[in-house]
């Protein structure tokens, strides 16, 4: 939500700089499948090129809603039958801290109990451990913190602790969980405060009644909005400063979350980097690395910024190979169904959008190709490489400002802003 905080506040954001190198309509002759850089993983081989017409998007059946309009909707965590939705800044003089509990069984969500965030104005990020035992939820402002509860009782959260201290105080903006080795680790990132630049803090999680910071680093400009966590690579959103890969054990060198090592990184087309997905595909390829850009925008009315797709099989050295823009929109979260190659994004007044991420997205013929906002770098766009599947909620019977998306076995969940909660069917 950088943007539209910057929007209201009046804040501007300086573009980053292009630093990619340009598709083309040949193939690469060779890849490093284990690039020196990164010894320990395997990228797998090239994904293959793939010829696809380009049509007009379907429309994603709508199943069902759940309607909470007292407070703005923000970040959304499904497990099994149960979803969670945050609640960001002030609505109507009411602020964002609750965290509301949905029975997602049926059709249309069912609010079946909510929690209040003591001390919280914006509860904007939520999270659930991967094996389903802890709820953490990021809070904002001053006294910023995560509050870590246990969910034994999925639909009644407990609260096991509070983590914050003085390097979380400005607030925790995200906090993104995962494991390094067995090791639970929570990765916040820090909103930056004055003349106090924004921070990484890497928080370990394995006694979840008593978190314990392992790391902290100053970085961002002047943001760090995000992370993505896998196979032990730590992807870093900087906002203008691009994305960085991060070594935190998986290269197989000696790093770890205590001793991360910084692998390399990119400046992607106009800068406001807000986050990303590291792609895996069903043939064994990780070539690519999702990224979202975050633009200004005004709730329920407008938002600005793309997708751009980074080649990161050698991540001392990624590059941008694509993008996917849509008028009069700009993206927020994704959500990934690896198993088919779908890309689920959050798109605000654009609703949802479902992409077809198969095979090769930075080989492309000269008609699939294209600049966009002033850019001389050519990539490939994936609208004309017919990679646009489906649209969701531009029919929904209200107007909607989708924050977050989370597939899952079959159905897409969305928290709009404005609504609340909406459920649909996967894209085909």
């Amino acid at each position: 939500m950088r943007a539209l905080i910057r929007s209201v506040v009046m804040l501007a954001a300086t573009l980053g700089a292009a630093a990619a190198a340009a598709c083309s309509g040949d193939g690469p002759t060779s890849v490093k499948h284990t690039p020196t850089s990164c010894p320990g993983i395997d990228f797998g081989p090239t994904p293959p090129a793939l010829s696809l017409p380009v049509t007009t998007p379907a429309t994603m059946q709508l199943l069902g809603g759940g309607l909470d309009t007292a407070r703005y909707s923000a970040e959304i965590a499904v497990r099994g039958t149960t979803a969670y939705t945050t609640t960001w800044n002030v609505r109507n003089g009411v602020q964002g801290n609750k965290v509301d509990i949905w029975d997602a069984s049926g059709n249309a969500p069912v609010l079946v109990d909510s929690t209040i965030v003591t001390g919280a104005i914006t509860t904007g990020d939520v999270a659930v451990s991967d094996d389903g035992k802890l709820l953490v939820v990021a809070t904002e402002y001053s006294g910023g913190s995560i509050a870590v509860y246990d969910l034994t009782d999925p639909r009644h959260p407990q609260l096991l602790s509070r983590f914050s201290n003085d390097q979380t105080s400005p607030g925790v903006h995200t906090a993104e969980i995962g494991r390094v080795n067995g090791k639970l680790y929570a990765f916040l990132a820090i909103d930056p405060i004055g003349t106090v630049p924004a921070k990484l803090v890497i928080v370990d999680l394995s006694t979840p009644s008593d978190p314990k910071q392992v790391f902290v680093k100053t970085t961002g400009n002047p943001y760090v909005h995000d992370t993505f966590l896998r196979d032990g690579l730590l992807f870093v959103a900087l906002w203008n400063d691009g994305m960085e890969v991060w070594d935190l054990g998986g290269c197989g060198t000696g790093a770890s979350p205590e001793n991360p090592r910084v692998l390399g990184g990119v400046r992607t087309i106009g800068g406001e980097v807000h986050n990303i997905w590291w792609y895996h595909d069903p043939n064994g390829s990780k070539h690519f690395a999702f990224v979202g850009e975050e633009g200004p925008g005004t709730i329920g009315a407008t938002s600005r910024g793309d997708i751009h797709v980074v080649d990161v099989s050698d991540p001392s050295t990624p590059k941008e190979v694509a993008f996917y823009h849509v008028d009069g929109a700009g993206t927020h979260n994704f959500s990934v169904d690896e198993a088919n190659g779908v890309l689920y994004a959050a798109y605000y007044n654009g609703g949802v959008r479902a992409l077809d991420i198969r095979g090769d997205l930075g080989t492309c013929p000269a008609s699939a190709q294209a600049g966009v906002g002033g850019s001389t770098l050519i990539r490939c766009d994936l609208r004309l490489m017919g990679r646009e599947l489906a649209i969701g909620l531009l029919d929904a019977p209200r107007h909607v400002y989708v924050w977050g998306v989370q597939y899952t076995g079959g159905t897409v969940y969305a928290s709009d802003m404005l609504n609340g909660i909406w459920k649909l069917r996967a894209a085909k």
